[in-house]
Formats: structure tokens, sequence, C-alpha cells
């Protein structure tokens, strides 16, 4: 049996293999955040497949940091019974399962549509919609409610907890020269820029305690000139290991384009950031999770073996097939039927699914 399919641990957290699946938002939560009987039967069934760890969809900490309709919260403690469920559902499975959180900054698409001003890291003259930058004050209350969210997330069984730090969401834009034009302690300097992340981390650590396991979804880099460079995201992962984070899901920055593009059948696959993360591996002491384009059992087994990652992380395929992972642990090992068409990706905020058709686009 490949070593995808044998016990692995981060930190103290045992997982029984290595596969990830990855965030998502599945439009399930109810219109105040909490989790409902739609979200209790698509985490059901992902547990029922044979994931190692599940990553939920991201939860925002605080209402202003709410990226999309129907998305998960946890910013306030009427959020922990519907949470405490998406946990129970994955460990009748033997399942482990991290909550990943998040504050969408400048990037959410839900607070136009009700009428609120976005938080940004920075003004930008070229974005229309209502947005203001932060104010010191405003920027520590936000670390405040990254930490009270992870205490949330502890009290509701969690086994971890995810940070999302990419696709542009609020940690990547702190981090981006692209949308950080701030000239205080939170800008400029590759140093001030990281300075979010680092505090973030800090205060999550000192709030869940030293034993609990801390992953960051993270942006290494900006695909687009001006923004950040690899080896200034290289660093700040360094960094942030060093105040407590035990795993990193190496992801698309702040500025990214298709991460992600569309393949007919029969292509061959594209792991867009393969290469950035076996230069972090060489870089930190905790383990790698590798993302992105991963849909054959033999390029997922050819990451494992050739030490480029230590786990591999899929999403899309997981959306179309939930039991992929079982699936291929019992031989049947032919590519996931997922091919990347997109059409996952909901037309409108309520509806998120698969469609059969979507195999022969």
């Amino acid at each position: 049996m490949s070593e995808l399919f044998e016990p692995f641990s981060i930190g103290r957290l045992e997982l029984k293999n290595r596969f990830v699946r990855s965030a998502t938002w599945d439009s399930s939560a109810d219109s105040d955040g909490a989790a409902t009987d739609e979200s209790l039967s698509i985490y059901s069934e992902l547990a029922k497949g044979g994931i190692g760890l599940i990553v939920t969809g991201f939860a925002f900490v605080s209402p202003l940091g709410q990226a999309m309709a129907r998305q998960y919260g946890v910013h306030n403690d009427d959020m922990i019974p519907g949470l405490q469920r998406l946990v129970q559902v994955a460990h009748r499975e033997s399942t482990k399962i991290a909550l990943q959180i998040v504050h969408a900054g400048i990037n959410s698409i839900y607070l136009p549509r009700v009428g609120l001003t976005s938080l940004a890291v920075s003004k930008r003259r070229e974005i229309s919609k209502a947005h203001r930058e932060m104010t010191d004050k405003e920027i520590e209350g936000i670390v405040a409610d990254f930490a009270a969210a992870a205490v949330r997330a502890r009290k509701a069984g969690f086994d971890a907890i995810q940070l999302h730090g990419a696709h542009g969401y609020l940690m990547s834009q702190f981090l981006s020269p692209l949308f950080n034009h701030r000239t205080d302690r939170w800008g400029g300097s590759a140093e001030n820029r990281r300075r979010f992340h680092l505090e973030v981390v800090r205060r999550v650590r000192q709030e869940i305690g030293e034993d609990f396991p801390l992953l960051i979804k993270f942006g290494v880099q900006d695909d687009k000139q001006g923004g950040l460079p690899f080896s200034e995201g290289l660093e700040t992962a360094h960094r942030m290991v060093a105040e407590g984070i035990d795993a990193i899901e190496v992801s698309a920055g702040a500025d990214f384009g298709k991460a992600a593009p569309i393949r007919k059948r029969g292509e061959p696959e594209h792991v867009p950031f393969r290469e950035r993360a076996a230069a972090l591996k060489q870089k930190v002491r905790v383990p790698v999770i590798l993302v992105g384009g991963i849909r054959n059992l033999k390029t997922a087994k050819n990451i494992i073996d050739s030490g480029d990652a230590d786990l591999v992380s899929m999403c899309r395929p997981f959306i179309r097939e939930s039991g992929l992972v079982a699936r291929w642990r019992k031989g049947e090992d032919w590519p996931a039927t997922c091919i990347s068409c997109h059409r996952c990706h909901p037309v409108n905020e309520d509806t998120v699914q698969c469609k059969e058709e979507a195999f022969d686009a």
C-alpha cells in the first residue's frame, strides 16, 4: 500500500492517510452563518469517502469579514452548536476536521450587496465598491477576532484550525504590495507587511494553547508584476512556523489569475504550485500540503514519493466524487471524474453543485 494511505501526523494530530479535502465555500449555511442540515449532509458524505482531513469552507471571524452569502460564521458563540454538528458527522467516520477561518477585507462580494462598506488594508482608487482604510485600532480588533474565532472552533470540537491566508482575502492583502500601501507599522517594508500574519498566529496560539494544531492556507507568491515575491513569501512562512504554525497548504496569493484552468478530457494534469511547495519544504520544518490540479492517483503518489509535499489536497474532485479516496484505496485507480471544468462554480450564491454534463464539457 502506498504511503498515501498510511497514517500521518501533523504535530499531535493523527490522520488516517495523507489526503486532505481543501476548503471551499459550499453555500449551505443559513443567513446568519450557522451550519444547516444541508451542511451536515455535505460533510457526512465527505467523511464517508475516506479522506484523512477535511477542511471546512471558510468561516468569517467578524461580520465585516464576511465574503459570501450563506457562508459559515464563527463570529459569535451562537455558531458553536451548528459547528459541533459538523464535527460530529466527521468523527463518526474517524475522519479529522479543521475549521478554516477568514476575514475577506476589501474582497467581500457580500457586503456591497447588503449596503455595507468593506474594510480595506489601503484605499484603492481603481476599486469602485464602497470601502475604507482600516484604522490601527480596527486592525488590532481583527487580530482579536481571529483569536476569539479560534477559541470557538476548539470549543466546537474541531481537530485543528486553518487560517485562510490566500486567494486575495485579508491576510493576502496585508502581505501583498498590490493591496498594502500603508505607511504605518502595518505597511511599507516586508517586515511591516507580514506583521499582521505574525500577530494573528501569535494571538491565536496564545489563546488555543501550544498543543492544538494550527494550519494556514498560504499564498506564497502573487503572480502579477509588483506583487508579493516568492522570496518574501518563503521568509514569511518561515517566520510563521517559528510563531506556531504546524502545517502549510501552498496556494495562490492576492493576484493569481487562472491557477486551475479548464482542461479537456485526456489533457495532462497541471499541478501549478508543486515547485513552490517543494521549495517551501526546504525552508520549513513542518508538513507541507500541496493543492491544485491533482486528479490522478499516480500524480498524488509521485508528489509524496518525490518529497515535494507531505500531503495532497483536493477540492473539486470531492464535489464531483466524495468517495474518491475510498475508491482509490480499493484499487479502482482510474482518475477522478472531475475535469476542472468549473461548472461547480456557482452562477449565483444559491447554487453550488457539480452538473452531470461536466464530464463531457
